[in-house]
């Protein structure tokens, strides 16, 4: 068996997969992978089965050394990829020889890169994912001195990569298309108008648990609700007004109202955004939510990408 040896260990590299379910009533929130675009997209380059695990690389900083041959594919945020000290391309595969030192250069459009082996990596799941949570001390995030062991496979000399049209442009500004929810009786008619007319700023406050926003103020008629279960995309209020949109580490259940929630495929475009990004809401109704996710759903089904 061969592996990677972490050099360096980046701002925040942990591995991933699509995370953990059914464990919400014992307090265990889903995780996985932030950006599922670059996750599936990642998978299908190497060919390995859709839950396949995958490192994803926030911000970047990440130093590996391989001491055996393997084919990698590496997607996500644009950056300045390095092999042997040689740029290359991303949004596609390599393949790497014993002794190759990877680097992973600093995100420039986008926050999270993904990072992928044929056949995944040999790591021990921890309640059915291999999922790093930091906050529920589930793994660790990547250190040196590190050893990431993956199974050796034969490699071939051909580089598969997406096409340009599906490679995503992480941009700066984002809208956000949010499916009313049950409690936005809660919030006065022109309260509601005034967050889907204005533009929010991505606080400091912002990591896998979720995206504080800050702009214009929303009033609530109440203070808060009983504790209830939370979904991916929540849009909680809290008593100082700013939205805080909730993502794959969010808590089980919270007490603030929530105006509705931000579709998933667009949580997705979310992730890739950093302080000081700018996005607005749009409403979108359930049948139109429910046909986009089922074609997102589709994408990596056809093999012509």
């Amino acid at each position: 068996m061969s592996a990677f040896r972490v050099l360096e260990g980046g701002i925040l590299s942990l591995a991933e997969d699509f995370g953990r379910f059914g464990l919400c009533d014992k307090g265990i929130t889903n995780s996985g992978v932030m950006d599922e675009y670059a996750y599936m997209a990642l998978n299908f380059l190497l060919q390995n089965s859709p839950n396949t695990n995958c490192l994803e690389i926030t911000l970047g900083g990440l130093k590996l050394e391989a001491s055996g041959a393997c084919t990698v594919a590496v997607t996500g945020a644009k950056f300045k990829f390095l092999i042997n000290s040689k740029k290359v391309g991303i949004w596609k595969t390599h393949n790497i020889q014993k002794g190759d030192v990877l680097e992973f250069g600093y995100a420039q459009d986008g926050a999270r890169i993904y990072f992928g082996v044929k056949g995944g990596f040999d790591i021990k799941k921890e309640l059915g994912s291999n999922s790093v949570t930091i906050k529920e001390n589930i793994g660790e995030k990547l250190k040196k001195g590190d050893i990431l062991e993956f199974l050796d496979h034969d490699i071939s000399d051909c580089n598969i990569y997406l096409k340009k049209k599906f490679v995503p442009c992480y941009q700066k500004e984002l809208t956000l298309r949010v499916i009313l929810g049950y409690q936005d009786n809660f919030f006065p008619v022109q309260e509601l108008e005034k967050f889907f007319a204005s533009t929010y700023t991505i606080s400091q406050q912002n990591n896998r648990m979720g995206y504080k926003l800050e702009g214009e103020k929303i009033e609530c008629k109440i203070d808060g609700i009983i504790s209830e279960g939370i979904s991916f995309g929540a849009i909680q209020i809290p008593k100082d007004g700013q939205p805080i949109v909730l993502l794959k580490e969010r808590q089980t259940i919270g007490g603030y109202p929530k105006i509705g929630s931000v579709l998933p495929i667009d949580c997705f475009k979310l992730s890739q955004l950093k302080t000081g990004d700018k996005i607005k809401f749009e409403v979108i109704d359930v049948n139109s939510a429910r046909e986009k996710m089922q074609k997102f759903q589709q994408i990596f089904r056809d093999s012509s990408c």
